[in-house]
């Protein structure tokens, strides 16, 4: 997992590939004016999903992993939790979802506060638990840009 602020953006875009084509959108675009649903990149291998949603309880969270995508989540509006662990310090609730991309998992992990400004990336190794409510359930709005693994 990478937790940094947006003003950092190009240490990390010299990675190149997706990722850092990911990273230059973020950079790149008034995510605040790009409206909520799905933004093509670059087809299905590069997208990015603008949200607006209430966090809820830690106890409502769930800890999820993807393994065909990596995730960069930055927030537009509000503050959130979010969990990260190493995926093997978690034990499986269900059989993996390859349409859907996605596993759910049960154990223990860490949590920080995402924020504006803010951006983290989950690889397919990080587990993590967003969108969980600082206190008592508040909305956010949330940019996730989906990068398929090459």
């Amino acid at each position: 997992m990478i937790l940094d602020h947006l003003k950092h953006v190009n240490s990390y875009t010299g990675a190149g590939g997706l990722l850092g084509r990911g990273l230059e959108f973020l950079r790149d675009t008034d995510l605040k004016a790009l409206p909520d649903g799905k933004h093509p990149i670059d087809g299905d291998r590069l997208f990015a999903t603008l949200a607006r949603y209430d966090t809820k309880p830690k106890a409502e969270g769930k800890w999820e992993a993807h393994r065909k995508y990596i995730d960069i989540q930055a927030l537009l509006e509000g503050r959130e939790r979010v969990g990260a662990v190493d995926i093997g310090r978690l034990k499986p609730v269900q059989d993996y979802d390859a349409e859907k991309d996605y596993i759910l998992l049960k154990g223990r992990g860490d949590f920080v506060t995402l924020r504006p400004g803010l951006f983290a990336v989950f690889f397919p190794w990080d587990a993590h638990m967003p969108a969980v409510a600082i206190g008592t359930p508040k909305p956010v709005r949330k940019i996730v840009v989906k990068v398929l693994v090459e």
